[in-house]
C-alpha cells in the first residue's frame, strides 16, 4: 500500500487512526496533542489517564471517540538536544512501534503528523528524512495505507541541499509552453528575441540528430525495393507490446517479485493486480513514472515506457523534470521522490 503526502488538519483525517505527537503522561498539552485531545472530547482523556504514560519511543492506542478515525496512537517523540542524543533512533523508533501497533490492532490506514518537529525543535527537515525512511521501510514489508499529514507548507521543508540541487536543474532546462504576452507596443522585443534563439537552438540539435541517425543507417535499407502493402491482419499483429507487456518483461527481468514491484512504486496492490490482467490497461503518467522508478530504469528505458501508454517526459513540466533530476542522480527512492514532488507542490507518483 502507498505512502501519501497530504496537507490538511490531522483531526479530520477519516482513516483507522490517526498518530498522536504525545507527551509522556499522555494527558494532553500542546499543538498536535491539544488539537486531538480538543476534537476526540474529554472520553480520550479519561481513556488515557489509565494507560500509565508512554516511555520516549514506544506508543499506545486508544479509541477515536468524536475524531473521525476510529483509534488514535499516541506516541512520544524525542526532545531536540543538539542530534548526538540519540534523537533519530528514537524518533525513527516512534513510527515504527506505531505501525507495528496498528497492525497487531488489524488497522489499516494510519496518519502521522510529523513527530518532534513542533514544540520539541527536532528540525523539520531532518524530522521529514526519519519520518520518510521509517515509514518506507515498513511499507516495503507491509501492506497499510499510511499518510504523513503537515498542516501547512511551512512545516514541510525540503533540505536547503536538495532544494537549490533540483531548483537548479529545472531552471537549467524548463521551457515555458507558452510565449510571453505583449505587454506594450512592439511586444517584448528582447523576450522574444530570446526564445527565437532558443527555438532556432533546439530547432538545429534536432535537425543534426535527424542527419546523425541517417548517416548510422545501413546503405542497403534505401537502396531495398518498395515493400508490399501490408493486410490489415499484418499490422495489427505486428504492434508493439503494450505497458503491461512491458513492465511484466521488465518485472522478469530484473528478478523482482510482483510484490516488491507495486511496493517499490508505491501502488496498490489492486491496482497493479489490474494492470496485471488487463494487456491493454491504460495507465496514469504518474503511475507509469512510479514503476519505471520501481525497477530503477534507465531515462531511455524509461521514455520508452512512458511512450507505450502514450506519454512522454516533459521540458515544460516541472514534475517530469523532479523526476528526471532523481533518474539522473540514480536515486530511484519513491519516497525521496514524492518528497520533493510535495515540496514543489507537484503530483506525487504511485496511488
Amino acid at each position: 500500500m502507498p505512502l501519501k503526502l497530504i496537507r490538511d488538519d490531522i483531526t479530520r483525517v477519516k482513516v483507522d487512526a490517526i498518530v498522536n505527537a504525545a507527551n509522556e503522561t499522555l494527558l494532553g498539552g500542546g499543538g498536535v496533542d491539544g488539537a486531538i485531545h480538543r476534537a476526540a472530547g474529554p472520553e480520550l482523556l479519561e481513556e488515557c489517564r489509565g494507560l500509565g504514560g508512554c516511555q520516549v519511543g514506544q506508543a499506545k492506542i486508544t479509541k477515536g471517540y468524536q475524531l473521525p478515525a476510529r483509534h488514535v496512537i499516541h506516541t512520544v517523540g524525542p526532545v531536540w538536544q543538539g542530534g548526538n542524543q540519540g534523537e533519530a533512533a528514537l524518533l525513527k523508533a516512534c513510527y515504527r512501534n506505531s505501525l507495528e501497533l496498528a497492525r497487531e490492532h488489524g488497522l489499516e490506514s494510519v496518519a502521522f503528523p510529523l513527530i518532534s518537529a513542533g514544540a520539541f525543535g527536532y528540525p523539520k527537515d531532518q524530522a521529514l528524512q526519519v519520518a520518510i525512511a521509517a515509514i518506507g521501510e515498513f511499507l516495503l514489508q507491509h501492506d497499510m495505507k499510511v499518510s504523513l499529514v503537515v498542516f501547512d507548507k511551512a512545516a514541510f521543508i525540503l533540505s536547503k541541499k536538495l532544494f537549490s540541487s533540483i531548483t537548479q536543474y529545472i531552471d537549467d532546462r524548463y521551457i515555458e509552453e507558452h510565449p510571453v504576452a505583449r505587454t506594450s507596443r512592439g511586444g517584448d522585443r528582447q523576450g522574444l528575441r530570446e526564445r527565437y534563439a532558443a527555438a532556432e537552438k533546439r530547432l538545429a540539435y534536432e535537425i543534426d540528430q535527424l542527419q546523425d541517425a541517417a548517416m548510422e543507417a545501413p546503405v542497403e535499407e534505401s537502396l531495398q525495393e518498395p515493400k508490399t502493402k501490408r493486410s490489415l491482419e499484418e499490422v495489427v499483429n505486428q504492434v508493439d507490446e503494450t505497458f503491461s507487456q512491458m513492465l511484466l518483461r521488465k518485472i522478469d527481468e530484473k528478478g523482482l517479485t510482483d510484490s516488491q514491484t507495486y511496493k517499490r512504486a508505491n501502488i496498490d496492490r489492486k491496482l497493479f493486480s489490474k494492470i496485471r490482467n488487463d494487456i491493454h490497461y491504460k495507465p496514469s503518467k504518474p503511475t507509469v513514472l512510479a514503476f519505471a522508478i520501481a525497477l530503477e530504469l534507465s531515462l531511455d528505458e524509461t521514455n520508452d515506457m512512458l511512450l507505450r501508454a502514450g506519454f512522454a517526459l516533459s521540458r515544460s513540466s516541472r514534475a517530469d523534470l523532479i523526476v528526471q533530476y532523481f533518474i539522473e542522480e540514480e536515486n530511484y527512492n519513491i519516497f525521496h521522490i514524492n518528497e520533493a514532488l510535495f515540496a514543489f507542490e507537484q503530483p506525487t507518483l504511485g496511488v
